[in-house]
């Protein structure tokens, strides 16, 4: 168990800061292989659409053109943001990766963005999103949503300006359940580096196998401390869960993508959606 590669889904959006600057502090910190995807829109196929919809007249206008360049210039920004943070964490740039050497490279797409990014995380051992100011307070975005029910890979995401500490002091959010359980064993590589590792549980730890999974994290040299927190009247789980991080002074956050039907909240109904939304810290999700 061990992080080797490293996915960055960079958009150009305003979360691309946070996200290539966390992602090139888990390459230099294990020696990893970062890869940086941009995808752009295809200019042609919102052509086709506005063609559709009878809007034709706007391509004739220089829209398609005026898009193009848009797309262009939010390429070039993005790049341009991906060689300074990699300069700054002394990864090199390579398009022939060295297996347990650190390393950088830069690949460009042109399509839809959720499905390319959760086709191309399956193949990378941590996936590193961002949380755009557009989506805080969203339930979730089709690109989180997709990588994490396709790829089969947990994903680290990042809020718009990454913390001044990441993955000093790690916090789980711990319910017992199978999700929770993927998220712990992704999450083993970073809390063999922690300096402190909490479990938090809502209500009493007992039935959720809190010392049992105390027990494990120790097989792995890993001693984590307990935070029970009691229910509160009129306080979402989330925001006890979060308040209870907070207070431990974690700079990450790791959760399993909770279940619950309809299928269309399987991944973020509920406790996870909220957290999703709300946390300005990063967050280690397996699903």
């Amino acid at each position: 168990m061990s992080i080797r590669t490293i996915l960055a889904a960079l958009s150009g959006g305003s979360a691309t800061d946070g996200t290539v600057e966390l992602a090139c502090r888990c390459a230099a910190r294990f020696g990893a292989h970062l890869e940086a995807l941009h995808v752009r829109i295809d200019v042609n196929e919102i052509v086709l659409a506005a063609g559709a919809e009878g809007l034709a007249a706007a391509a004739d206008l220089g829209w398609a053109d005026q898009t193009a360049k848009e797309v262009e210039a939010t390429a070039v920004e993005t790049r341009a943001a991906f060689d300074a943070a990699i300069a700054r964490h002394g990864l090199p740039l390579t398009d022939t990766p060295v297996p347990e050497e650190r390393s950088a490279t830069w690949h460009e797409e042109v399509g839809d963005a959720p499905a390319i990014v959760a086709r191309r995380a399956r193949f990378f051992d941590l996936v590193v999103l961002g949380r755009s100011d557009r989506v805080i307070d969203e339930p979730h975005t089709d690109a989180i949503e997709e990588t994490l029910l396709r790829s089969g890979r947990p994903v680290l995401l990042a809020p718009v300006a990454a913390p001044a500490e990441f993955g000093d002091t790690v916090a789980i959010a711990w319910n017992g359940s199978a999700g929770a359980v993927r998220a712990v064993l992704a999450a083993l590589p970073l809390l063999r580096v922690a300096k402190s590792t909490v479990l938090i549980t809502l209500g009493e730890p007992d039935g959720e196998g809190a010392a049992e999974l105390q027990a494990y994290l120790r097989m792995h040299a890993i001693a984590a401390g307990l935070r029970a927190v009691p229910p509160v009247a009129g306080e979402s789980p989330a925001g006890q869960l979060l308040s209870a991080a907070r207070d431990a002074g974690a700079d990450l956050l790791v959760l399993g993508g909770y279940s619950r039907a309809p299928w269309r909240e399987a991944l973020f109904g509920g406790t996870t959606s909220e957290l999703v939304g709300a946390s300005r810290l990063p967050l280690l999700i397996a699903h």
